[in-house]
């Protein structure tokens, strides 16, 4: 590896993967403090790890060293890098103990693959949702308590450790037994009395709710007219959503699903709850409560003062969104984090599978949040069969326009759509289009023929950003997210990029104006 690479202190992304780089890691690479992505798979580099690799301390993103010749113990240092997400360490000589990676898989790591190495013990239990990362190991087991497929059980032995136990701690034991017995009954006790004392709500249609919560429903029932249709803001795939104002500032949306109406209503609202119940994200819709009731289920949300994207950029008058291209791009950035974070830092993953500017509320600070997750399946696989074709004409990938497989790529294609929409102003069908055109295919056509192939933005940006998209870099910005879209919105599933890389383009395409304003000052 070059020495002159050393004097890149501020580099962030470095990618030597395909080479035939050989030796040690070089140790000026431990220099480079600021990396949140390192790659150097598939070369021929060998030794030991050099445990320097604990002082990259920014590594993020990734850290592939797959595919060399690598030997020794994983080392210690490597669970210093407590902010690692993602870390591949595949096809090398690996051995020994994977107990570094138990510590990382309790901080931030959410992908590992140690597979095809000759490691042995056990496998940490949360690594495990793909046991296809640690094959070719055949020492490596797992314990019986786990909660694993069949098949992953036959994949992997199980642990044998020392049976032979000395007298203090069996006594150690017995006594730890006797306190668990001991807390058991008296919970046990506790909940029969809590039980016995609870008060049966007069509101029959109301299920299994606290006196507190059925307080929340009477104010919430209070404040709409019982639901009357003039607080009525809005309709979606699953329901019809109202806006109650308690008072005091508080402000609810209100989403009722009729069971009468549709026959699976009732289990598209458990999923719906199931869903939302999991995640916790500033990008992401927060469900404040919900009520299962006799006809109907009802939903509290926040409310969003400045309702869906798609108000914000269509509702107006032609030309008179009001929303700047710095707005737009931190709404393309925001969505992509709460994307990314239902894609890969939920186990199992949870797709959407209908993303568009409807479905995107925006707060008080015009920061965008992902609502309406009816549609919204958990997967146990990389993808899911239904039997009814679902989404939004305009945002469905091309692969599901008559499949009904559904994948994280679907995802990615909808929220490209949604990119183009932020840079043009168009709908995803707009009636300016030629017939059987939607907006991907109308961007695709104008810039195809457009002599100036650097500036993508020219024929195709919403008229009220030419002013401000003068400043170059902001052009510049533009340009690159138009490009980032046109990558969400390729026709093969597998050319598009995922989300999480999606948000590493859009933070760097950030990072480089910031950093290029700050010094121009």
């Amino acid at each position: 590896v070059p020495s002159p690479f050393r004097s890149w202190k501020s580099l962030s992304t470095l990618v030597l993967s395909g080479n035939k780089f050989s030796g040690a890691i070089p140790p000026f690479l431990a220099e480079l403090d600021r990396l949140s992505d390192l790659r150097i798979a598939r070369n021929a580099f060998g030794g030991a790890i050099p445990s320097t690799v604990g002082l990259l301390k920014s590594l993020r993103y990734g850290l592939d060293l797959s595919g060399n010749g690598f030997t020794g113990e994983i080392p210690a240092a490597l669970g210093e890098l407590t902010h690692l997400e993602r870390l591949n360490i595949s096809n090398n000589k690996l051995r020994g103990s994977l107990s570094v990676l138990q510590r990382l898989a309790l901080s931030s790591l959410s992908q590992v693959d140690a597979s095809y190495n000759q490691l042995t013990g056990l496998i940490p239990e949360k690594l495990l949702s793909n046991p296809s990362m640690f094959t070719g190991n055949p020492n490596l087991c797992i314990l019986s308590s786990y909660s694993v497929s069949a098949v992953t059980r036959k994949e992997f032995k199980s642990c044998k450790f020392e049976t032979k136990l000395s007298t203090w701690k069996i006594a150690l034991i017995a006594v730890g037994s006797f306190i668990s017995a001991l807390s058991l009954v008296f919970a046990v006790v506790l909940v029969f009395i809590c039980c016995k004392r609870g008060v049966k709500t007069e509101d029959a249609h109301v299920l299994d709710e606290e006196e507190g919560v059925s307080l929340l429903l009477n104010k919430v029932l209070a404040a709409t007219d019982n639901l009357d249709d003039k607080y009525m803001i809005g309709r979606g795939a699953h329901g019809v959503v109202y806006k109650a104002s308690l008072g005091s500032g508080e402000e609810y949306a209100v989403k009722k699903l009729n069971f009468a109406e549709h026959v699976r209503a009732n289990q598209n609202m458990k999923r719906e709850i199931e869903t939302i119940g999991l995640v916790r994200h500033r990008n992401l819709i927060r469900l404040e409560r919900f009520w299962m009731r006799k006809e109907d289920g009802l939903m509290l949300y926040r409310y969003m003062p400045n309702g869906s994207l798609h108000d914000v950029l269509h509702r107006g008058n032609p030309g008179e969104t009001g929303l700047h291209w710095s707005a737009r791009f931190n709404i393309a950035l925001g969505v992509a984090h709460g994307l990314a974070y239902l894609h890969h830092d939920c186990h199992p993953p949870i797709i959407h599978r209908d993303i568009k500017p409807e479905n995107i509320l925006m707060d008080l600070d015009m920061e965008p949040h992902i609502g309406d997750f009816g549609l919204a399946r958990i997967l146990d696989d990389s993808t899911v069969s239904t039997a009814t074709i679902t989404g939004t004409t305009g945002y469905i990938a091309p692969e599901n326009a008559y499949k009904t497989v559904r994948s994280k790529e679907s995802d990615v294609y909808s929220y490209g759509v949604v990119l183009l929409e932020l840079v043009t102003g168009k709908r995803a069908v707009d009636r300016s289009f030629p017939e059987e055109t939607d907006i991907v295919s109308w961007v695709r056509s104008v810039l195809s023929s457009y002599e100036d192939d650097d500036d993508t933005a020219g024929p195709i940006v919403d008229p009220t950003l030419v002013d401000e998209l003068l400043n170059t870099k902001l052009r510049e910005q533009a340009i690159q997210v138009i490009d980032l879209a046109l990558g969400c919105t390729e026709k093969r599933p597998e050319n598009r990029p995922s989300m999480r890389d999606v948000v590493k383009e859009l933070t760097y395409v950030k990072a480089l104006v910031r950093s290029t304003s700050g010094s121009a000052q």
